[in-house]
C-alpha cells in the first residue's frame, strides 16, 4: 500500500479489525520509509448488478430503494428500525447470492412482500397496493379479502 504522505510502496500493518458488522476491514498502517501513520480500508466488491424494470430497461441496482420503499410501508407502524433493517440486509443477501448479473423488478417486489407479511400485515397490504398498482377498489378489496383468508388458515 503506498503511503498518502510519501508515496513510497511498503508499509506494515499495526492493527487490523472488522468493521460495518465484518463487512470491510480497516487496517492501521505505518510507512516503512517516513514512519508516518494512516489508515486504509479493505472491502468486498460486489459484481455489478442490473435490475430489469417492467419496461424492459435496465439500471444498477440499488439498495436505497428498497429500504425507502419499506420504510414507507411501515411509517407510523410498530415496526423497530433494527427489523427494518434486517428485513433489507435479508433481501440484499438472497439477491446477491442468486449470482445473477440482472434480476427483474417483480421478483424484488415479492421479496419486500414476502418480508413484509411477516413483519406487519398492515404495512404489507400498504406496499402491495402501490406495488401491485391495483386498478379499482374491487381489486384492491379482492386482495385483501384473499389475504385475510391465507392468514386464517
Amino acid at each position: 500500500m503506498k503511503c498518502m504522505f510519501c508515496g513510497y510502496s511498503e508499509s506494515k500493518v499495526i492493527d487490523s479489525r472488522a468493521t460495518d458488522e465484518g463487512g470491510s476491514i480497516r487496517r492501521r498502517r505505518e510507512c516503512m520509509k517516513c514512519g508516518r501513520r494512516f489508515t486504509t480500508y479493505e472491502k468486498i466488491e460486489h459484481t455489478p448488478l442490473l435490475v430489469i424494470k417492467n419496461d424492459k430497461t435496465r439500471q444498477p441496482f440499488d439498495i436505497a430503494k428498497i429500504k425507502n420503499g419499506v420504510l414507507k410501508a411501515c411509517e407510523k407502524r410498530p415496526v423497530a428500525a433494527k427489523d427494518i433493517d434486517r428485513l433489507v440486509s435479508e433481501i440484499e443477501k438472497r439477491i446477491y447470492n442468486s449470482y445473477d448479473q440482472e434480476i427483474e423488478s417483480a421478483k424484488i417486489g415479492e421479496m419486500v412482500m414476502d418480508g413484509l407479511k411477516s413483519l406487519d400485515e398492515v404495512s404489507y397490504i400498504r406496499f402491495a397496493s402501490v406495488y401491485r398498482q391495483f386498478k379499482d377498489v374491487s381489486t384492491f378489496i379482492q386482495f385483501v379479502s384473499d389475504f385475510e383468508k391465507k392468514i386464517k388458515e
